[in-house]
């Protein structure tokens, strides 16, 4: 690993978080993020070994535990931050805070992910207010990319499906995937997104009703929300 070579504070932090990617493993690590494939799935771009070499490094500097444990014959591995890594988290809400006032504009066609999207749902869904048999959401994404994925909820577990789960859907959600991009995000409000057209929910209507109660939505929309506020001076809905 490469080092700049400097006796400054900032310089030796740098040394450490400093190389493509390693802020994003944090991030998503500090959301609650424990296994290698899950951390793969939320950091699409990265490959295996670039994404083991980093946690290799953050094992080395002091900010990620590896634990290993068996459940009978079977190995499982987890990742968790230590005290240097939680103290990370002031850094990545400055850096978000930052980039949602002087970096953060209408999103481009080519960032726009709709199984990343839907993964970032999936991590961030609040299953208390979910029955114990499953809903089965399809999502029809149609813009930046046509695509069609399934979400399996339910308050033991959340599932998602790339191909049809062989269950019939319970809610049918067609998105503009920019529309709920920036409903996630807190660019828009749901209930924009549903009077502009741009989202759509068909099926049982206790679930559609319930639908947005169901996910703690991105960690950075109450900045989002807050930016938005303070340039409309105040004046746009909730």
């Amino acid at each position: 690993m490469s080092t700049y070579g400097q006796y400054c504070p900032i310089a030796q932090a740098l040394d450490v978080v400093g190389d493509r990617w390693t802020l994003l493993i944090i991030r998503d690590m500090l959301t609650g993020t424990q296994h290698f494939n899950h951390l793969e799935r939320g950091l699409p771009g990265i490959s295996r070994g670039l994404l083991s070499q980093r946690l290799r490094q953050l094992q080395q500097s002091g900010i990620v535990e590896k634990e290993e444990h068996w459940e009978g014959r079977q190995r499982f591995t987890s990742y968790h931050l230590t005290d240097a890594g939680l103290a990370l988290n002031n850094v990545i809400r400055s850096l978000m805070y930052w980039g949602v006032a002087w970096s953060f504009g209408d999103p481009s066609p080519e960032v726009l992910d709709p199984l990343l999207l839907l993964w970032w749902m999936h991590d961030r869904t609040n299953r208390t207010l979910l029955p114990e048999q499953w809903i089965v959401v399809q999502f029809d994404f149609y813009g930046a990319q046509t695509a069609t994925y399934w979400l399996l909820l339910s308050s033991e577990d959340v599932t998602l499906c790339q191909t049809h789960p062989g269950f019939d859907a319970d809610l049918l959600v067609t998105a503009d995937l920019a529309t709920l991009y920036q409903v996630w995000l807190g660019r828009m409000e749901y209930g924009e997104a549903l009077d502009a057209g741009t989202l759509r929910l068909e099926g049982i209507p206790r679930y559609a009703r319930a639908f947005p109660t169901w996910f703690k939505w991105s960690p950075a929309a109450p900045a989002v929300r807050a930016t938005r506020l303070e340039a409309a001076g105040g004046d746009f809905g909730t």
